[in-house]
């Protein structure tokens, strides 16, 4: 679509324009003519500050515009999807420009400021920020539904510092961080998104971790200590630092190694699986909630009235009686049969997350045989698979094969022993499993055996 806030013609000269949309009654109904009064600012390349105020408003094709005086510079929003290393500039300006205006009250979306990025100029660094209501009142015209770099939660120099990180992540990565139509600002308030080491790949640690401290400013759970105003100053300090007065986008990526580049693509694809998971997994309870929250009842009232039975009989499951290798063999062995109460009472300190996993699977499985009426699970153990055949596609599989377990050093005796779990860990619909080396450390604590340690190795090979 046409830009609604452009350079163009009016009353016989050039202009900064703002092509409503509206015919006249609709411009009168709106009562635009309100914002005239509501100054733009300029932020001079010394630091200076200038008023911009509209000048006139005229008709055009019978629609309302309204011009004020010419300021020659680029708009931001089409510079970041044309020019790399001349939006990195404009964008760098730009920060600078907000934090000079503080608290003034003008408008954040980069489509509603000018920046002046040409080399032949006085007045290069100049930014101009437009009157927030009629450029909000444009930039609707231009049937805009989503925009990727603002946040409808954060206010002030919080939704600053999230518009800068957004842009500066669209230039670095080439590609914005939130895309999806549906849950676009649902993404936002989570921090659903790809961080930018992950996303552009050799990009400098620092100026990671800023954009992506500036995206995570919307998620309560993961909002980082420091203010937007600290964020946009550390920003700023760090591109001018690293980049000079001219930086290019290449001044911020080194060159990876083939087996770091492995590394670096095996380490995101991991997170895009885990994170695409744990996301699918909570929206879908979100958006099904009413059905699992009568489900849920129904399981967790099956599951106290078992759990009393089994309590009052037996107790608690521990690991009394049996020897270091009967309780890392019954781990694993609980791990494909999504036991994962006694999964918890063989480890003792050690990591949690195949517990968390084994869960969340378990709850899944149940709430799909109560909704679906079926009395036998829906996920089938890995090695039951593997014996009938290991045909593919498998969506329904889980679990553990090729177990190879053997004790590495320590003694019974001594009370501590070291075991090597080597096996292959399948998961329902995907396409690849993880090969893993798991290095257990076992203590006996008050006569029973119990994992306190797991240091693993992990690897995605494809079916």
């Amino acid at each position: 679509m046409t830009p609604k806030i452009l350079i163009s013609e009016a009353e016989g000269q050039t202009a900064v324009c703002f092509d409503t949309g509206l015919v006249p009654r609709a411009f009168a109904r709106t009562k635009l003519s309100q914002c005239f009064n509501d100054p733009g600012t300029i932020i001079c390349p010394d630091g200076s500050k200038k008023t911009w105020i509209a000048s006139g408003v005229t008709e055009l094709d019978g629609f309302m515009r309204v011009w004020g005086p010419l300021f020659n510079g680029e708009r931001l929003d089409l510079l970041i999807e044309e020019e790399q290393d001349k939006a990195l500039q404009a964008v760098i300006h730009w920060i600078h420009g907000k934090l000079l205006l503080g608290e003034t009250q003008t408008s954040i979306d980069p489509g509603a400021a000018f920046v002046v990025c040409g080399d032949n100029t006085e007045t290069k660094g100049s930014v101009l920020f437009f009157p927030e209501h009629l450029s909000h009142r444009c930039l609707i015209a231009e049937e805009k539904e989503h925009s990727p770099y603002l946040c409808p939660d954060l206010d002030d120099m919080e939704a600053a510092a999230f518009c800068a990180g957004a842009m500066l992540y669209r230039i670095l990565a080439a590609t914005a961080p939130y895309f999806d139509p549906i849950d676009f600002f649902q993404d936002m308030r989570e921090g659903v998104f790809t961080p930018l080491n992950f996303a552009a790949t050799g990009i400098d640690e620092k100026i990671s971790e800023l954009v992506n401290a500036a995206l995570l400013l919307p998620v309560e759970r993961k909002r980082p200590i420091e203010s937007g105003t600290v964020i946009l100053d550390s920003l700023l300090k760090y591109l001018l630092e690293k980049g000079g007065k001219t930086p290019a986008v290449s001044s911020f990526f080194r060159p990876l190694s083939p087996e770091e580049a492995k590394t670096l693509a095996a380490e995101k694809e991991r997170f895009q699986k885990r994170n695409n998971f744990k996301v699918k997994t909570k929206r879908f309870a979100m958006r099904n909630r009413k059905v699992l929250y009568a489900i849920g009842a129904a399981v967790i009232f099956m599951l106290f009235v078992f759990w009393n039975v089994m309590a009052n009989r037996m107790g608690l499951p521990t690991t009394k009686g049996l020897d270091a290798y009967s309780v890392v063999y019954s781990y694993y062995d609980a791990f494909s049969a999504l036991n994962h109460i006694y999964m918890e009472a063989c480890i003792k300190g050690a990591d949690k997350s195949d517990v968390e996993i084994v869960l969340n699977y378990y709850i899944i499985d149940k709430a799909r045989q109560a909704h679906e009426m079926r009395i036998s699970p829906s996920i089938i153990q890995a090695q039951v698979w593997k014996e009938r055949g290991g045909e593919l596609p498998a969506p329904n599989v889980f679990g553990i094969t090729d177990m190879n377990l053997v004790q590495v050093s320590g003694n019974e005796q001594d009370n501590q022993v070291q075991y090597r779990a080597q096996y292959m860990l399948w998961f329902p619909n995907d396409q690849a499993f993880s090969s893993r080396t798991d290095n257990l450390t076992l203590t006996r604590r008050r006569g029973n055996w119990q994992i306190t340690n797991i240091n693993r190795i992990e690897k995605l090979e494809y079916r």
